[in-house]
């Protein structure tokens, strides 16, 4: 029997990911069936399950890897970016799956006190990255002094929220470019 290398895997587990990334976002979690992961995969239960433990594991190893990409983009270039990445993107079938799967975080957060208490530390890294981005903003003479960091960047998570709960909704992006330039404005010093 050939061994598989670990370059297959990981593209196996990529794949994996992204099928169920679509599937929890169409079905939510609850309906998010092993059968329907298993046809969404195109994969058994134990090829998905050779790599996942259980379903539970799969949907945070789908909301960790949405979060990592978030905290590289927030690091690098800051939340108003993913923001504008996101509004990029919102026609295409896969940010619709991920704004899906942003919204069944958030009623896991809500109803799962196990899950609330995984997420904790996704949720601080992003956290983290948005406040250090931000000080570092500061001390480049970037940023508006008036106003305490904490504050900016519940300021700028809320905007996020906000646009990640319309364009789930399916309300449509249009342009609003110029709303993200409004944000990004108001935390900027004049």
């Amino acid at each position: 029997m050939p061994r598989v290398s670990q370059d297959q895997l990981d593209a196996r587990r990529q794949e994996i990911l992204a099928a169920a990334r679509a599937c929890f976002a169409r079905h939510g979690y609850e309906g998010a069936t092993v059968r329907r992961l298993e046809e969404a995969t195109g994969l058994s239960r134990g090829a998905i399950f050779h790599h996942f433990r259980d379903k539970d594991s799969l949907f945070l190893a789908v909301a960790e890897d949405d979060a990592a990409a978030m905290v590289t983009t927030v690091a690098r270039n800051g939340l108003v970016q993913v923001m504008r990445d996101l509004l990029a993107r919102a026609v295409s079938p896969d940010t619709t799956g991920w704004l899906g799967s942003q919204l069944e975080v958030s009623r896991r957060l809500r109803t799962d006190p196990a899950f609330a208490r995984r997420w904790a530390e996704r949720s601080a890294a992003i956290a983290e990255a948005t406040r250090e981005r931000l000080v570092r903003q500061r001390e480049a003479g970037v940023l508006r002094e008036d106003v305490p960091i904490d504050v900016l960047a519940q300021f700028l998570e809320l905007a996020y929220d906000g646009l990640v709960l319309h364009l789930a909704m399916g309300r449509p992006a249009g342009d609003l470019g110029p709303v993200l330039d409004l944000v990004e404005e108001a935390v900027r010093r004049h």
